[in-house]
C-alpha cells in the first residue's frame, strides 16, 4: 500500500513538472530609467530539456512561449577550427550585464545553456537565454545566470 501511494506521489510530481519564478530587473533601456525601475516576473514551468515561460510586462502586456536547452557546438578534431555556438545575438548582451567576454568565457558550450523567444500579445518579443554552471550545485536556483532582451530596446537580468 505504501509503494503504491509513493509510486502515484512521485508519478504526480513528474507530470507536474518543475516550476520556477523568476525576476527580470531592466539595466538599460527605457524601462531602467523609469522610476520606480519596473521588476517584472518570469514563470517557467517544464522539465528535462524543455518548457514553457511567461512574463508580464510593466504595461501589462503578456508574453508567452517555449524554452528549449541549446546542443552544444561540436568538439573540434585536431587542426580543424571550432565551431561557434548558435547565432542568438545575445552574446553583448551578457557582455553588457556582466562584463566583457563573459559570453565567451561563462555560457559559450555549456551543457545547460537554454534560449526562448516569447512573443507577447502586444508585439513585444522578449529573447531570453539563461545558463547554468556545470561545476554548480546541481538543485541551487542561484547557480542560474539569465539575460533578455526586448524589440524596445530594453535589456534584462534575469535572476531566480
Amino acid at each position: 500500500m505504501k509503494n503504491n501511494l509513493l509510486f502515484v506521489l512521485l508519478s504526480v510530481s513528474v507530470l507536474a513538472g518543475c516550476r520556477m519564478t523568476g525576476r527580470l530587473y531592466p539595466v538599460q533601456g527605457p524601462l531602467s530609467a523609469q522610476s520606480p525601475t519596473p521588476v517584472l516576473l518570469a514563470k517557467l514551468t517544464g522539465a528535462f530539456n524543455s518548457g514553457n515561460m511567461t512574463v508580464v510586462l510593466a504595461d501589462g502586456e503578456v508574453c508567452k512561449g517555449h524554452w528549449a536547452t541549446v546542443a552544444r557546438p561540436p568538439v573540434a578534431k585536431a587542426g580543424a577550427t571550432a565551431s561557434t555556438a548558435p547565432d542568438s545575438n545575445m552574446s553583448s548582451v551578457w557582455d553588457t550585464i556582466y562584463g566583457s567576454g563573459f559570453y565567451v568565457s561563462h555560457v559559450l558550450g555549456q551543457r545547460l545553456y537554454v534560449q526562448a523567444v516569447i512573443p507577447g500579445n502586444r508585439g513585444t518579443v522578449l529573447k531570453v537565454e539563461m545558463y547554468r554552471s556545470a561545476g554548480g550545485e546541481p538543485n541551487l536556483l542561484r547557480e542560474i545566470k539569465g539575460v533578455a532582451k526586448d524589440n524596445k530596446d530594453n535589456i534584462y537580468k534575469l535572476v531566480f
